[in-house]
């Protein structure tokens, strides 16, 4: 009987072959779309619910038109200046507020603790570093203690950046360290992680509901500020040039353009590497006619900003008021290392997976208490940020800063903008787009000199509106089929 001879052993596949067989067995989606399936699935997504920021934009455009066609002032260059300052304190809070909404939690306390982040700044910067003769003996220890609790809570939830943060306030107030605004900024910064390694620790260890303990904390935090402050009392920055800045200074016109290469370039540079590489992958994309369209429209619309920006706007031909506002850079980096961190880490990752399903989750080996705790500590010292720029805007803090109106802006800014309150959804350029909407509808109602009273039905109304649109197509998107 004949043997019949072996077959020899094929040559294990390598290079392209090798990523083909990968593809292959675990079943990743290599098909490449058209330019027009492309649009025809973005316009299913749309039927089934899937809106995003699209409402939010839809909206500034009409609110735009609307405040344009009835105020001459409204698109005048100094104007469209002011309305980038004015909303950009209450916007970066809300982007950190979002990272507490993916996970289907709300944080309440976000505004009143960047009051006392404020607070601190100033009495920092007022007492040239002497917060013990500020504050008095027994309120320094006791705050003291409060930000000793924090890091220790902090790192017992192995949440070391809020540890590090909360020693280095520790070290700041008792050091005496001279005033100096960038040691003011970093205080605040240091306490209001402090404020969030607490916050996060009751929600998460401890089972407490977010909304009981951040509303309990709102109410705490307005006492401490006014401890600090004092009824009727005002703790002034103006005089620092550096705080002052912040919010109401602006790039030179080289530093303009520089900034408009720097982002415009860098957003092409992440946008067609990572297309192309993925085109290389074999791995789906959008088609690259969609892709290049998004990039020079990004890079167009920056450099039509840019140059409108770079015009003199002053009111007076013998004073020269140009450049992009810093509150448009500092809005940008936390917008860019917030996407960066929800997109394209680890971290970002196990976020969206808690807000999905925390039980699922869980079974999956993510620490859901951690990454529960951590988001309240991004909220609050991003909120510590906003406290920055809107007590520069205003030169000054009183016992009202981060109160109620505050905190609403903010919170509204994030859902206006298509970051779902039920978690799971949501990105930090909702915020922006939602801060934007809400800058404009107060802007333009004021120069048309409506009261105060309008001013709060208009933005409830469509705060409302908006949490409609979002129950609504997370109704669509669960009834539609799979």
């Amino acid at each position: 009987m004949t043997e019949t001879p072996a077959k020899p052993a094929e040559p294990e596949a390598t290079g392209s072959g090798s990523a083909k067989a990968a593809i292959s067995d675990f079943g990743i989606d290599t098909t490449s779309m058209s330019t027009a399936e492309a649009v025809r699935d973005y316009l299913s997504r749309l039927r089934a619910g899937q809106l995003g920021s699209l409402p939010a934009l839809l909206g500034l455009i009409v609110l735009v038109a609307v405040f344009a066609g009835m105020s001459d002032v409204f698109l005048s260059l100094n104007n469209i200046a002011n309305l980038l300052a004015q909303g950009a304190g209450q916007t970066i809070i809300a982007m950190g507020i979002v990272f507490v909404l993916l996970i289907g939690e709300i944080d309440l306390a976000a505004g009143t603790a960047s009051g006392v982040t404020a607070a601190v700044m100033a009495m920092h910067y007022v007492e040239n570093g002497n917060l013990l003769g500020g504050m008095g003996s027994t309120v320094f220890y006791i705050f003291v203690l409060v930000l000793g609790i924090g890091a220790a809570l902090a790192i017992f939830l192995r949440l070391w950046v809020g540890a590090v943060l909360s020693v280095v306030a520790i070290a700041i107030a008792m050091l005496g360290i001279a005033a100096d605004p960038w040691v003011e900024m970093l205080l605040a910064l240091c306490v209001g992680a402090a404020i969030g390694s607490i916050t996060g620790f009751l929600v998460s260890k401890i089972g407490m509901p977010s909304f009981v303990v951040t509303l309990a904390l709102f109410l705490a935090w307005q006492g401490v500020i006014l401890q600090f402050i004092g009824d009727g009392g005002v703790l002034g920055i103006s005089s620092s040039s550096v705080l002052d800045k912040v919010a109401n200074g602006n790039l030179s016109t080289f530093g303009s353009w520089l900034l408009f290469v720097v982002g415009a370039g860098g957003f092409a540079a992440v946008t067609l590497g990572r297309h192309f590489t993925r085109l290389k992958r074999g791995l789906v994309t959008q088609p690259t006619p969609l892709v290049l369209f998004k990039v020079g429209g990004v890079a167009v619309l920056g450099a039509v900003a840019t140059y409108l920006l770079t015009i003199n706007r002053a009111p007076s031909p013998t004073i020269v008021i140009s450049g992009v506002p810093y509150v448009v850079p500092i809005v940008l980096v936390l917008l860019t290392i917030g996407t960066y961190v929800l997109n394209r880490t680890r971290y970002g990752r196990h976020i969206y997976a808690v807000g999905g399903n925390a039980e699922a989750a869980r079974r999956a080996g993510i620490n859901v208490t951690k990454i529960r705790a951590s988001v309240f500590v991004v909220s609050s010292a991003v909120a510590a940020v906003g406290a920055i720029v809107y007590s520069s805007k205003v030169g000054s803090v009183d016992p009202q800063a981060g109160g109620l109106n505050t905190l609403l802006f903010a919170v509204g800014a994030a859902v206006i903008g298509g970051t779902s309150l039920f978690g799971g959804k949501g990105r930090v350029f909702d915020a922006v787009i939602g801060g934007t909407v809400l800058a404009v509808v107060a802007n333009g109602l004021g120069l048309l000199k409506q009261p105060a009273a309008v001013v709060s039905i208009v933005t409830g109304l469509v705060l409302l509106l908006a949490a409609t649109v979002d129950a609504l197509s997370r109704r669509r998107a669960a009834a539609s089929p799979r």
